[in-house]
């Protein structure tokens, strides 16, 4: 489902940043591919402490652990994938078409990271992109649909030409504890109901029957949705990203998504007051 835009009142200087984390496009359903040139990539840092998984990484009764320590090949992006969203690319740097000649020929699994294209750094903390479509063009560039997976931690860089190579560990969310899950899940289904009507109200949209937007999800697998939703806000997803703790996360995105609600409720009073305003 596609977030509907927040717009600004007139009345306020500025969006407040927590308000850019909602995007009428999230990750999961892009409406165009991305293209991304990354000719900076040799001059990559990565924060943390050709390849191919295994054959036991497939097999849905070997599910990866922890400490399992594999080689992965790196694609790093100015955006973040979580774990269950989908994302379009479009591939044409040469070293990136070479590396999905080799993935299309193997596991068409690689480690997706996030890289800020001011600092020149990259996440140590990715999600493995699974290839579930592909179109080769006659100039060797790739349309790609990627699935997000189980995240990774890059512990040592192996190669960095003609593409990245990294050994990386898998990264699992701790149980919880004593907390209620479904009840924080159920909180923020309910604030991410109310910003979308607020968000319709202010675009002029009609009000809609409220949907279903954990479809029967587990919480852990629903903070990743939501965290897929915060699309304008890259860094607020990598630390959304990295937590290791479901409850942590949920509540995380509950405060942000409260931030929002009240940034939309007055936006919408100031909208009643002005209605003539743009």
């Amino acid at each position: 489902m596609a977030l509907p835009s927040t717009v600004s009142s007139p009345s306020f200087k500025s969006t407040p940043p927590y308000l850019s984390a909602f995007n009428p496009k999230p990750l999961h359903l892009p409406a165009t591919y991305r293209s991304i040139n990354r000719r900076s990539c040799k001059h990559l840092s990565f924060r943390c402490s050709s390849s191919s998984f295994s054959e036991k990484h497939h097999n849905n009764a070997n599910p990866p652990k922890s400490d399992d320590l594999v080689e992965l090949p790196l694609f790093p992006l100015p955006l973040v994938l979580f774990p269950g969203a989908t994302i379009p690319l479009q591939i044409f740097e040469f070293r990136y078409r070479v590396m999905m000649q080799t993935l299309l020929q193997s596991d068409l699994r690689f480690g997706v990271v996030y890289s800020d294209a001011v600092s020149g750094s990259a996440a140590g903390i990715g999600c493995v992109g699974e290839i579930v479509k592909h179109e080769r063009l006659v100039d060797d560039r790739f349309f790609l649909i990627c699935k997000g997976q189980e995240r990774f931690r890059v512990t040592d860089l192996v190669r960095t030409k003609p593409y990245l190579v990294a050994k990386v560990t898998w990264l699992e969310d701790r149980p919880s504890g004593e907390e209620n899950l479904d009840e924080l899940a159920n909180e923020v289904e309910v604030l991410m109901k109310e910003v979308i009507r607020l968000s319709n109200r202010l675009n002029g949209k009609p009000d809609k029957e409220s949907q279903d937007l954990r479809k029967n999800q587990f919480p852990t697998p629903f903070s990743f949705f939501v965290g897929s939703t915060f699309e304008g806000a890259p860094m607020e997803q990598q630390a959304l990203l990295e937590l290791e703790d479901t409850a942590a996360r949920l509540k995380r995105e509950r405060e942000t998504l409260r931030n929002t609600l009240n940034y939309l409720t007055a936006a919408s009073a100031v909208k009643d007051v002005f209605p003539s305003q743009p």
